[in-house]
């Protein structure tokens, strides 16, 4: 225990109490008289915060190296209660996520985060494993993609699901290509232009916005990445002359023809595709095949955004999302949460309201105000100073679990202490840009802060681990 980190201990103590009075803060009426008392949330998430204290001292009482001997068999035993689950679950809000088990309820999607980590890590610490390329890849991807699928299609919880998409920092870290990385940005970019700007018409020819935006995006990558890879002077103002003469000669046709501008982009993101092939074969920068199988694929993605979101996408996923690109204003359905919460946060001014004194919050006008937007009962009664504090307490938390990852002796040890890490992270940004409505409301808890069960001892598992591995770190490579 000598080896403990306590700064650590000292975060998770800070987080979890201060996250308890603002539960207690959330859910308080003018009735109640101990924070303690268990007939209310505050007194329940006490005997959790007991419960995560015990587990937290036997997790740091195991032999580290069983983690590291037991990750396959607990991913397995893992992987077919998150099958089960669904089947022994009750409906809460179209999830099937909740196993209750007597008077309480268990979401096992919580620990799920854990025990994957585990099982990438061992994977990635083989001895014979190294990360050279997208083959490499294919097994930690699929070690993450197949409890996340269970717990979106099976189990209906798409905001447990995304966050696995953390791990893509983990294998970043250790050495994937950036390109993945960037891809996934473009992804999304790319889905957003093409579906908000999708009903503005061209003021010239026939096409529309989000398409013509969509192709100029991919031809501004495509010519970045051409100009990086193969720099010679002339080629950028060249590309970019050909370019520009191209819809100069578009919109003269169009004063006697209608000219489909949205197939002329798609025609130059074509032509760049075929010149980087070109270039790629003849000087040998087989990169550039990258770049340009991107850009040809992209082309088919964005015509099938409109397709998945008018048809895949369920009517209260794509209100949401209509909601948060300014598509639709819903202050009183999917938009009631968001509009909420920041009133809240804007009522709270700089210092706050008072603890136990947040009207907006108190008047219950702030649904899920102890779960998933516990933060604007923070922003409520303490403020801006308040909420920065907060924030800067997560961002210590995360940088030291970072310094902590990179002072691990094994690989094994650091790509889960980076899991740990990235998990807490994306957590983060995600509820707190969810509640300022910067982000689409996904549902997922603030680590420590939100009212749960499993989401806390999910978290307290997370950590503790990493914790008792950290201890041993002086026993190992010796």
């Amino acid at each position: 225990m000598q080896n403990v980190d306590w700064p650590t201990i000292g975060f998770f103590i800070a987080l979890v109490f201060f996250g308890w009075l603002n539960i207690y803060g959330a859910s308080y009426n003018f009735d109640q008289t101990s924070i303690v008392d268990f007939s209310n949330r505050a007194g329940k998430q006490f005997v959790w915060i007991l419960g995560s204290i015990a587990m937290g001292g036997t997790l740091l009482l195991i032999d580290y190296k069983t983690y590291d001997l037991l990750a396959y068999v607990a991913y397995i035993l893992m992987l077919l209660l998150l099958i089960a689950t669904p089947f022994l679950a009750h409906d809460i809000k179209g999830s099937l996520s909740w196993i209750s088990l007597g008077p309480v309820s268990l979401q096992p999607a919580e620990f799920a985060k854990c025990i994957v980590a585990l099982a990438v890590a061992k994977y990635m610490s083989r001895y014979d494993y190294k990360l050279r390329g997208w083959r490499d890849l294919i097994v930690p991807f699929a070690l993450i993609g197949v409890p996340a699928l269970v717990i979106m299609i099976l189990q209906k919880e798409t905001g447990s699901a995304l966050v696995f998409a953390a791990f893509l920092l983990v294998f970043y870290r250790q050495g994937m290509t950036p390109h993945i990385l960037w891809s996934c940005v473009a992804a999304v970019t790319l889905f957003i232009l093409s579906i908000r700007l999708s009903t503005i018409p061209l003021p010239i020819g026939s096409g529309d916005v989000g398409m013509v935006s969509c192709m100029i995006l991919l031809m501004a990558i495509e010519i970045f990445f051409i100009c990086k890879e193969h720099p010679k002077r002339w080629q950028l103002p060249i590309m970019l002359a050909v370019i520009a003469a191209t819809y100069g000669i578009g919109a003269l046709i169009n004063i006697w023809w209608v000219v489909p501008f949205n197939w002329m982009s798609v025609g130059i993101v074509v032509a760049l595709s075929i010149y980087a092939m070109i270039i790629s074969l003849y000087y040998r920068r087989y990169s550039l095949i990258w770049i340009a199988v991107f850009g040809l694929v992209c082309i088919g993605y964005t015509q099938v955004c409109g397709f998945v979101f008018n048809n895949v996408l369920k009517p209260h996923q794509r209100t949401r999302i209509e909601v948060l690109l300014g598509m639709k204003e819903d202050l009183a359905g999917a938009g009631y949460n968001v509009n909420q919460a920041r009133i809240a946060i804007g009522s709270g001014r700089f210092f706050g309201k008072g603890y136990l004194k947040g009207t907006q919050t108190k008047l219950q006008f702030v649904p899920e105000q102890d779960t998933d937007f516990i933060f604007c009962t923070v922003g409520e009664e303490w403020g801006f100073f308040g909420s920065l504090i907060v924030l800067l307490v997560y961002l210590f938390f995360i940088l030291h679990l970072i310094s902590i990852a990179e002072r691990q002796r094994t690989i094994f040890n650091q790509i889960y202490a980076y899991a740990v890490a990235s998990i807490f992270l994306f957590h983060l940004m995600i509820n707190v840009g969810m509640v300022l409505g910067v982000l689409p409301v996904i549902g997922i808890p603030l680590p420590f802060f939100s009212y749960g069960g499993s989401s806390l001892w999910g978290f307290t598992m997370l950590l503790f681990i990493l914790l008792r591995l950290d201890a041993a770190r002086m026993d190992q490579l010796r």
